[in-house]
């Protein structure tokens, strides 16, 4: 079984984050060979063909893969995707071709006034550990929207290259983390801002869901402590993974882009497999897809568990792309892989 070789690590944060990487390498190999779908009821069949299989694309390569986005264009989309611990986005095409698409994408200041994070080699790269990028969406002009986790804000990246802050302070502190966002048609950006254990630079005493919409952030909810989120099809509900309660919350959102009536949607918490609840991702008749114990879980809109997509590794995230956007390519820390899908995506779009 092969095994990362890390670098001496500067901090406690970075010798707990490669332990937890050898116990994900650990786990990799008792997901490896055989079926790697689970069918846990019938309705999976309108979802996935009986015959399908994931497919790693490039494993154990990543520090931590994540916040991918699909890009539609003539006359070929491809695959962004962040790497947390390179501090990279990549740029994956339809032909298995991999290069930087851009660089200092979730920190853009001095390595050597991080070393409290911890350093790690991988593939060569020095890394900054969970310092990367995480979350991505597109906007309507085809700019990047990123949680920089490192510069603790919501960036825009320009055609050019520069980085525009859209927010970094709720009530004049330093928002902690921010993880995944999602953005809304009106153009309303929803995103996590999760509570490190531990971590005594964090400014804000708490887990938060907020909303920036007009320049304004508003905490929308702290009740749980948020990782991922989604909306439905039609935008009336965000999903949201709670990390404490490991259940897919459910809100209905409101006509001031606020939300109301939170309740569990599935709970997770009776199975042990090694995974947790992070990115999620609808398709267009509403089923959710979310990472979770073992895989990637697939869920009715009613919350009926369907079945699961068993990973080499612990999943983070996943996206919808492909010509017909029913390609789904799956993060799992250390590696991408892709499945073939019989509904497309909601967020999917064709290329103009």
């Amino acid at each position: 079984m092969k095994m990362r070789k890390y670098s001496k690590t500067l901090g406690a944060v970075g010798v707990i984050a490669a332990a937890l990487s050898l116990t994900a390498s650990i786990g990799s190999a008792q997901n490896k060979g055989g079926n790697n779908v689970v069918r846990v009821d019938p309705g999976l069949d309108d979802v996935l063909d009986k015959n399908v299989r994931y497919e790693e694309l490039k494993s154990d390569y990543f520090g931590i893969s994540e916040g991918p986005v699909w890009i539609s264009e003539k006359p070929k989309g491809y695959l962004l995707f962040a790497d947390i611990g390179a501090n990279v986005i990549y740029k994956w095409t339809q032909e298995n071709v991999m290069s930087v698409y851009a660089d200092k994408t979730g920190y853009t200041g001095d390595y050597n006034e991080a070393g409290f994070i911890g350093f790690a080699n991988n593939n060569g790269r020095m890394n900054i550990l969970n310092f990367g990028s995480n979350g991505t969406v597109v906007d309507p002009q085809g700019r990047l929207i990123v949680c920089a986790q490192g510069d603790r804000s919501i960036v825009r990246i320009e055609k050019d290259g520069k980085h525009t802050v859209l927010a970094d302070r709720y009530q004049g502190k330093r928002l902690n983390r921010p993880n995944d966002l999602v953005l809304k048609s009106d153009g309303a950006i929803y995103f996590t801002d999760p509570l490190q254990a531990g971590n005594r630079t964090m400014e804000q005493d708490r887990g938060g869901v907020y909303l920036l919409k007009n320049g304004v952030v508003t905490l929308l909810n702290t009740d749980v402590q948020p990782n991922g989120l989604t909306f439905s099809p039609d935008e009336k509900i965000l999903y949201l993974t709670d990390s404490r309660r490991k259940a897919v919350m459910r809100y209905d959102v409101q006509a001031d882009d606020t939300i109301a009536n939170g309740r569990v949607f599935i709970d997770v918490s009776a199975d042990k497999a090694a995974g947790n609840l992070d990115g999620m991702k609808v398709d267009v008749r509403g089923n959710l897809y979310t990472t979770g114990p073992g895989g990637v879980w697939i869920i009715s809109p009613a919350g009926k568990h369907l079945g699961t997509i068993l990973l080499p590794e612990t999943g983070t995230n996943m996206a919808f792309g492909g010509d017909d956007g029913k390609t789904m390519y799956i993060m799992d820390r250390k590696s991408i892989g892709k499945i073939r899908v019989k509904i497309p995506g909601a967020l999917w779009k064709p290329a103009p």
